[in-house]
């Protein structure tokens, strides 16, 4: 009875390993899931969307796995720049602005912090021109690879990024023009960044940038907070990629990095009063405003 016991087993489990044709069952691998690029956890992510104006949307994001941390990103994606929309730059030469101020005294739909200034007395340290005269030379001794690059203004409101050229800022030909630095990218190509803590190290990140389409994004990555750990610069050219920019610059960042829109306020989480809300503004020196046209 035994023996007939063990061959019925192995019978049974001839019989398990067999596909009905006789032939052995094969076991299908399971699917191997390849992770997403950072461009592509961007890319698809579900931002959260308010429509300021029909030329104006603000969109947010909290990241989880973002550069394998966690990410706090604001978005102001502005239109129809300059024929509904227009750019401006606020500023002081001494003293301190906060970009809601400078948003609400001229009326702006919506604004970011600008470039580097003095922490001490207040105004631009690098090259500032407004209108056609030149408010500020950079400081002497400045770091070259934080003023490589400009955001411009032309005689008919038109917005471009610029890169340095051998001449100097002086022979830019744009009526308005605010410098600061490092350049991410020009045409469609990363511009070769050195490798220093200002660029290495994450941080609090503002940056201004223009897609093909001519759409103009002005971008906030939050940091120094559990909640957002900032980005170095390479990870912020990467995030204004894969938003579609073209051309992008970094602007001042750390406790300067704020993103106001108008009936909201500021919407990013600033950090100058070390907490993970919206009242930790800085005064800065000069401001991004953008203004609907009547």
């Amino acid at each position: 009875m035994r023996k007939y016991l063990i061959v019925s087993l192995l019978l049974a489990a001839c019989f398990m390993g067999c596909s009905q044709d006789g032939q052995s069952a094969i076991t299908e691998p399971p699917e191997v899931q390849i992770p997403k690029t950072d461009i592509e956890i961007i890319s698809s992510a579900e931002w959260i969307i308010k429509e300021v104006s029909d030329e104006v949307v603000w969109k947010y994001f909290h990241f989880d796995k973002l550069f394998s941390s966690k990410q706090s990103v604001t978005v102001i994606e502005i239109s129809a720049v300059p024929n509904v929309v227009s750019a401006d730059i606020q500023y002081v030469e001494s003293g301190f602005l906060k970009t809601s101020d400078a948003a609400v005294n001229t009326g702006a739909i919506a604004a970011i912090n600008g470039s580097f200034f003095n922490t001490t007395n207040g105004g631009s340290t690098v090259f500032l021109k407004k209108d056609g005269n030149v408010i500020n030379e950079t400081r002497s001794g400045f770091d070259s690879h934080r003023e490589n690059g400009g955001f411009g203004i032309n005689s008919l409101g038109e917005v471009s990024i610029n890169e340095k050229p051998v001449s100097g800022w002086e022979d830019v030909n744009v009526e308005t023009l605010l410098v600061s630095g490092p350049l991410l990218m020009k045409n469609g190509e990363d511009i070769v960044r050195g490798i220093n803590k200002f660029n290495d190290n994450r941080h609090p990140r503002t940056a201004i940038g223009i897609t093909a389409d001519k759409r103009v994004l002005a971008v906030v990555v939050d940091g120094r907070a559990s909640q957002a750990h900032g980005v170095s610069i390479a990870e912020l050219a990467t995030i204004m990629k894969a938003l579609g920019c073209e051309d992008a610059l970094n602007l001042d960042g750390g406790g300067s990095s704020t993103a106001w829109v108008k009936n909201y306020g500021v919407v990013n989480y600033p950090t100058d009063n070390k907490k993970f809300d919206h009242e930790g503004e800085r005064g800065v020196a000069t401001v991004l405003t953008f203004l609907q046209n009547k």
